[in-house]
């Protein structure tokens, strides 16, 4: 005879819903938002269904939608106008750039919105690369230092948090630093502590033309700073230092193919983690559903909470917006 059923605890939703273990809500959503110049434009991303690049005003408006459904923060990149790109990445700490100069619309007419802009260099690199490029090399120290402008130009525009995603060494103490002396103690990192060298990020690449540059003289991809994929011990040692360095959050990305990485990150800190559900797992899962090889809605929800269960915190992600409306249903 047998005593123990564990289905007895599955025979309808009620009971189901009772003992579920992880719940997702929108409040565990970050909505990436592509920001772009002009006045009431909006460009399709071909490779991002349903995506867009947008100009401030419309930004603003995209985020009192996300608001009222219940998203309550945002991670903002912008396509810069190519006669702004250079090798030093300036245009990202001009006081009236368009990542400045959004963050202020947003909180202006949202304030409850978090913001938490993107900082890298390679939206402003003529080079396509997260730094500071010097004899056919990525420079760690001097690009440091630009980021750490960067961070304390967001901060004066607004921004709750900022979200270094270079993977210089060092730079999440550098810009925590550069924070306190410039009066920002209230704003917060979410360090891309392990953030892997990934084959997934095509579509955003294409999205803000920020994918390295053909060019003999410089890397032809991100593998000197981004991590191997290989690696899981290595995710540790960068989540461990980038704590000592002042991190507040730990993200790790990509999403759905390192899970394992969640998880184990999960078993050994306490701070919150992130977790990003990038461009090409978007993609996957639109290209599949489009062609009716997968249940668009069900698919959603259900990769979404993977990382709840895997231990993530906060989830980074394009479904964001339609993931509140079904949750909203």
């Amino acid at each position: 005879m047998i005593h123990s059923r564990n289905r007895r605890l599955r025979i309808n939703e009620s009971i189901r819903s009772l003992v579920r273990e992880n719940v997702l809500t929108t409040d565990d959503f970050v909505m990436p938002i592509f920001v772009m110049e002009g006045e009431n434009k909006q460009e399709a991303i071909p490779s991002m269904p349903g995506i867009f690049r947008r100009s401030i005003d419309l930004t603003v408006k995209e985020c009192k939608e996300l608001f009222s459904l219940g998203v309550k923060a945002v991670n903002l990149y912008m396509k810069v106008s190519e006669h702004l790109k250079d090798n030093t990445g300036k245009e990202a700490w001009n006081k009236d750039g368009l990542m400045q100069n959004t963050i202020k619309a947003i909180k202006d007419a949202v304030p409850g919105m978090i913001v938490m802009p993107d900082v890298a260099l390679d939206p402003y690199s003529i080079y396509g690369h997260d730094g500071i490029i010097e004899n056919g090399k990525v420079l760690n120290d001097a690009t440091n230092d630009a980021l750490a402008r960067m961070s304390v130009s967001h901060a004066e525009a607004g921004a709750d948090l900022v979200a270094p995603s270079d993977m210089m060494d060092g730079r999440v103490q550098i810009i925590r630093e550069a924070l306190e002396d410039s009066g920002f103690t209230d704003v917060g990192i979410v360090s891309y502590a392990a953030k892997y060298a990934s084959s997934f990020y095509g579509p955003f690449r294409s999205a803000l033309d920020s994918a390295p540059k053909d060019d003999l003289e410089i890397p032809k991809d991100k593998k000197t700073y981004q991590m191997d994929f290989h690696n899981t011990r290595e995710a540790l040692n960068e989540v461990f230092k980038d704590i000592h360095e002042g991190a507040d959050v730990i993200m790790i990305k990509p999403g759905l193919p390192y899970l394992d990485i969640v998880s184990k990150v999960r078993d050994a800190i306490d701070l919150p983690i992130a977790v990003y559900n990038v461009s090409g797992e978007y993609a996957m899962v639109k290209a599949a559903a489009q062609n009716g090889w997968l249940d668009n809605d069900k698919t959603i929800i259900e990769s979404l909470t993977c990382f709840k269960r895997a231990g993530a915190d906060m989830i980074f992600t394009y479904f964001a917006k339609e993931a509140a409306i079904l949750l909203n249903k």
